[in-house]
């Protein structure tokens, strides 16, 4: 075991590699170019960067990641899969004046035995699709070079906000060799149309899975909270004293959102000792899966706070508003034993 953990932790390198990081346990060697991240049970880290061995004390896990740079294709806009962009990207590095590093934190939170890179392009992917579709980021066709420049700001500032990593490159690039939109669109209606058997596989699959869903979203919401507070709290304070009273409301609602997802029930219990019936799990799994898009939208403000300015400050307080209330509702939903009753 100690040799194929030793195995992995050397094949982390640059691009191509299947995967970016890499769970280990016990004595581990570093290789060189590669970095450790030591995370307590608390979701605490601490990084260790250069050649030599780690040894994760008990209750704590260590992963082995190499910096990159990665290449992966992306899909800005999914009812064209033709039209991609080719990103160059890497992990950044430490930043002194951070507690904790932002790929740090995404290891300890979302992370499961390895980051496959196809794994984390796609969540890129979603994350760029998520922010044009709302209109937060603008990509249009034949882009003058002032709006390229400010789609590229828009977008590395949010993939380093969210994923912990900078890109060093972009450019635009055709996939309709690799992306046949037809034969998609065919797989898309025969799902759509697939027998009833299939259908109550796939609801057996979700019930299923249903509590390991839970369980790692429940794990984003108490680690990233706390942390992306901190974050907003830094950020440039509204110029208005009743936009600054306003702020200071909506981040004591996010600390109270914080503290209802840090003190979830479990989900199989109505109560001490008390199953919860299937569909009832299944309904608090899917508020939970709704947090995390609020979760994931609050990182979104977070990356666009940072490089806006003072004017927008009104705009940005409406968004967080919106968000925290969708936070707000669906920890309230995944804490009450059943659809509309107290929490």
């Amino acid at each position: 075991m100690f040799g194929l953990l030793k195995r992995a932790a050397v094949h982390v390198p640059g691009p191509g590699s299947g995967f970016v990081a890499v769970r280990a346990t016990g004595r581990v060697a570093v290789a060189h170019g590669c970095g450790a991240v030591i995370v307590d049970g608390a979701g605490r880290t601490r990084r260790q960067a250069g050649a030599g061995r780690v040894a994760a004390a008990e209750g704590e896990v260590a992963w082995l990641y190499h910096p990159g740079p990665y290449q992966a294709d992306l899909t800005p806009f999914a009812a064209a899969p033709e039209i991609g962009l080719r990103v160059d990207f890497a992990v950044d590095s430490p930043d002194p004046r951070l507690r904790q590093q932002r790929f740090d934190l995404y290891l300890a939170s979302e992370a499961a035995e390895r980051v496959e890179l196809a794994a984390l392009a796609g969540a890129m992917e979603s994350a760029l699709q998520a922010e044009l579709a709302r209109g937060h980021l603008e990509l249009p066709p034949c882009a003058t070079l002032d709006e390229w420049n400010a789609f590229r700001a828009g977008f590395n500032q949010l993939m380093y906000t969210r994923f912990g990593v900078s890109v060093d490159d972009c450019v635009p690039v055709d996939l309709a060799a690799s992306r046949d939109y037809g034969r998609m669109l065919a797989e898309r209606e025969t799902a759509a149309v697939a027998p009833n058997s299939a259908a109550v596989e796939v609801v057996a699959e979700q019930a299923f899975d249903a509590a390991a869903t839970d369980a790692r979203v429940l794990r984003r919401l108490f680690l990233e909270l706390p942390w992306l507070m901190g974050e907003l709290r830094q950020a440039p304070l509204p110029t208005g004293p009743g936009e600054y009273v306003r702020q200071r409301v909506l981040l004591h609602r996010l600390d109270l959102a914080s503290l209802c997802a840090a003190t979830m029930p479990a989900l199989e219990l109505a109560g001490p000792g008390q199953p919860l019936a299937a569909i009832e799990q299944m309904r608090r799994a899917r508020h939970s899966q709704q947090a995390a898009h609020a979760l994931d939208e609050a990182w979104a403000l977070l990356a666009r706070t940072e490089r806006a300015d003072a004017h927008s400050a009104d705009t940005r307080l409406d968004e967080l508003d919106r968000i925290v209330a969708n936070l707000e509702y669906h920890c309230t939903g995944r804490r009450a034993v059943r659809a509309g009753a107290p929490a």
